[in-house]
């Protein structure tokens, strides 16, 4: 092939190289970020399941709401802590083997919890196994694939493998708040162990670690072979901390997705519906519909706000949407009634597009900071991201049982998230690297 020829290649479609073959005409790499997205949809069944349980946990047993909410805290914690050992053991073992391995995980979890009769045992079901489950499917996971399958396209594709934990929201919120409305809790929880288990094959059988595995270049970049495996995975995740750490971008980085997390999982997606149906009488299905809500808008939200990372400056982006986000908890307590009425759904429906469009442009940011190494820097900052969550699952659980009322936990909330806009007008700008210029 002569060098005219090379350099008329289209997008996507790069030159065949020694070792690969020429590409189908939908790449591969489309396949595997489809397998991904109905992965993360599998293993996010669990996420809907919280927020639902709490009241019916504290009726039956009589565990307070902030026993509860610490159980949900650890799983949230472990979610985050796990991403970034995730993403270096998907380098030595291979992407298809820890999501099986995590998948399982997920539904051993969920299944055993049926059968739990003490607290304890829902801090290791919920917490420690279906924390290290989700863990292992978490953002990393979406940064793995898209930086081995994608060089164009990739804030685009962070933003509908982002998506696809809002599409697994808007499933499983109200089939399980159905259930449990109908049912009681425990079929609700098999559920969400059969999603997991039903992924798996899809998994095994069309997921694949590396473009060279097929013989194919990553789309929109050329073709190398497969790197060989890392070893020591657990040490390469904290020297790559330990290296990132030493500098402020890092934790500006992390400081302002912990308070993402705070204001999502950890606030609304943790203790909206307990709000809403134990404070202000709404029907339990009427509450898990707005969560849903949420998860349609986010969709939309969260791939639009990819396609505008590939355009403009993260930074003025997260500022502006934790601004945004945090207006409108100032104005949540106002909202709240017995029915629904067209302010709340105005809030859900702002509160979905902006609920995770903060993930396209924070992950661009670890990119442009950290090149090779972002998916585990970005899996330390999903770590801050789950630890906020997990803070703000025990403590307004505790703020609930002391205060009688989640008002003052909605309005630190959106204190916090004027804190997190200011963290990310203070980040410098780094100079794009060659890749990136190519995927815009």
């Amino acid at each position: 092939m002569n060098p005219t020829t090379e350099s008329a290649a289209p997008v996507g479609r790069p030159p065949t190289a020694p070792g690969a073959r020429r590409e189908p005409r939908i790449h591969r790499a489309w396949i595997v970020a489809a397998v991904t997205f109905v992965t993360i949809i599998g293993g996010a069944a669990f996420n809907a399941l919280p927020g639902l349980l709490i009241d019916p946990l504290h009726t039956e047993f009589g565990w307070s709401r902030g026993e509860i909410g610490l159980a949900v805290s650890i799983d949230m914690a472990l979610y985050g802590l796990t991403a970034p050992f995730a993403a270096a053991l998907m380098d030595r073992f291979g992407i298809r083997r820890v999501v099986v391995v995590a998948l399982g995980a997920v539904a051993s979890g969920a299944l055993a919890s049926v059968w739990m009769t003490a607290s304890w045992q829902l801090m290791i079901y919920w917490g420690l196994l279906v924390g290290l489950g989700t863990g292992s499917m978490a953002m990393a996971f979406s940064a793995t694939v898209t930086n081995r399958w994608f060089v164009a396209r990739r804030g685009l594709v962070t933003g509908i493998l982002t998506a696809a934990g809002a599409s697994g929201q808007l499933v499983f919120l109200p089939l399980c708040a159905w259930i449990v409305d109908r049912h009681g809790w425990r079929p609700a929880s098999v559920t969400v162990a059969l999603a997991a288990l039903v992924v798996v094959p899809f998994v095994w059988l069309l997921m694949r670690d590396h473009p060279a595995d097929v013989g194919l270049a990553p789309y929109g970049g050329e073709y190398a072979d497969r790197p060989a495996p890392t070893r020591g995975a657990a040490g390469r995740a904290v020297r790559v901390l330990l290296d990132a750490a030493r500098g402020g971008p890092f934790w500006l980085l992390a400081g302002s997705f912990a308070i993402c997390g705070a204001s999502t999982n950890g606030l609304i997606r943790t203790h909206f519906v307990p709000s809403a149906v134990h404070d202000h009488h709404m029907p339990i299905t009427a509450a898990a519909s707005l969560l849903a809500v949420i998860g349609v808008f986010d969709i939309i939200g969260t791939i639009f706000s990819g396609w505008l990372t590939d355009r403009f400056d993260a930074r003025r982006l997260l500022a502006a949407y934790y601004s945004l986000r945090g207006i409108s908890l100032l104005f949540l307590p106002f909202l709240m009634e017995s029915t629904v009425q067209p302010p709340m759904v105005l809030f859900i429906v702002f509160y979905g597009l902006d609920w995770v469009a903060t993930v396209p442009p924070t992950l661009a940011l670890c990119r442009q900071q950290y090149g090779e190494d972002s998916p585990i820097v970005f899996g330390w900052v999903l770590a801050s991201h789950q630890v906020g969550a997990a803070l703000v699952a025990f403590l307004g659980g505790v703020a609930r049982d002391v205060l009688g009322s989640y008002d003052v936990v909605w309005y630190a909330a959106g204190a916090l998230c004027a804190m997190a806009a200011l963290m990310a007008l203070m980040l410098r700008r780094v100079p794009a690297r060659p890749e990136a210029v190519l995927a815009k």
